[in-house]
């Protein structure tokens, strides 16, 4: 064996034996993150889906959906799960994959996927005429709940959304966490320090222009999503989100219910003027609420006229639904 070959293997082996370092440091990080924080709802099993969530309260029923690289203690910090609990019966769940709920790998978790599931979790906790909050991604699970399954949603109240197709440079970035072999690979060993360490700079580019909450290091899970089963998740919902507003985009004329629609002009993850200000010329039945100096995070920013607006959709009255015939 010549030298350049011993040297090839010695690397090879040091890479190797530093990968598994890794991928047992980020186990054992996992799990110590699953720890901090457990649990706090229940869990339903529908479609073979471990689905875990929070519900509280009684009254008129409003459903939380969180967005990516998130959770539903994205609700509790936010204060709108409090709020709402006051005078609804106010439901938050772990969307697939993301905090306490599992993500099966035999589908492609597209949000037609989510809202298909979401809808049999409604039927089974007895969920009806609904309005559904979604932030960022949940949006789209939002949408297509009400284009699917229009009789689970009574209003949609839809946050920093994303709506029709642009060029996005994370999806690429996120796609090969997406991958079986390599995303496997990438996200036991290297992908949860470098996402750990991006985190903070995360959040701040998500809450700018305001400052990140001083409570949030304790009471939002963040640890939770940086684990390789989330990775695996936000990198999915990552993949699917342009598509899906490729998709979803020819059927926003079908959706029967008011819509409010919530956005902040300083949005550094998404284009609001682009893509909120589009949806609601889109929609005859929506309003748009721009709410001031706020970023993405617009739910923290004025989480008082988020639940204004979830009181007038739970207060009016249900129109009768057309069925359209194809």
């Amino acid at each position: 064996m010549t030298d350049r070959h011993s040297t090839m293997l010695k690397t090879l082996g040091l890479t190797a034996l530093a990968l598994g370092g890794l991928a047992v440091a980020n186990t054992l990080a996992a799990r110590a993150a699953e720890r901090r924080y457990p649990p706090e709802g229940r869990f339903l099993t529908v479609d073979g889906v471990r689905l875990h969530y929070m519900e509280a309260g009684e009254g008129p029923p409003v459903v939380l959906l969180h967005g990516n690289v998130s959770a539903l203690g994205d609700s509790l910090a936010s204060g709108l799960f409090q709020r709402l609990a006051r005078t609804h019966r106010v439901i938050a769940f772990d969307r697939p994959g993301m905090g306490h709920s599992d993500r099966p790998h035999d589908r492609d978790w597209t949000p037609e996927d989510q809202a298909d599931l979401l809808a049999q979790a409604f039927a089974a906790l007895n969920i009806e005429n609904a309005v559904v909050v979604g932030h960022s991604y949940a949006t789209l699970v939002a949408l297509a709940l009400a284009l699917d399954h229009p009789r689970t949603v009574k209003g949609l109240v839809l946050l920093a959304g994303y709506y029709f197709p642009t060029t996005r440079v994370d999806t690429v970035l996120v796609a090969p966490l997406a991958m079986p072999v390599l995303g496997g690979l990438l996200r036991h060993t290297l992908s949860p320090p470098v996402s750990k360490a991006m985190m903070p700079g995360l959040l701040k580019t998500l809450f700018s222009p305001r400052p990140v909450p001083d409570h949030l290091t304790e009471s939002f899970p963040a640890a939770l999503t940086i684990r390789p089963g989330q990775l695996r998740a936000n990198a999915q919902d990552g993949v699917t989100m342009v598509p899906a507003a490729e998709r979803l985009q020819h059927r926003y004329a079908g959706v029967t219910v008011p819509v409010a629609i919530f956005a902040g002009h300083h949005d550094r993850v998404v284009s609001q003027e682009e893509q909120s200000g589009r949806l609601h010329h889109v929609l005859p039945d929506s309003t748009i609420h721009w709410v001031p100096d706020s970023g993405h995070m617009v739910h923290y920013a004025d989480p008082e006229l988020v639940v204004r607006r979830i009181d007038e959709l739970s207060a009016e009255k249900a129109m009768p639904r057309v069925c359209a015939h194809r």
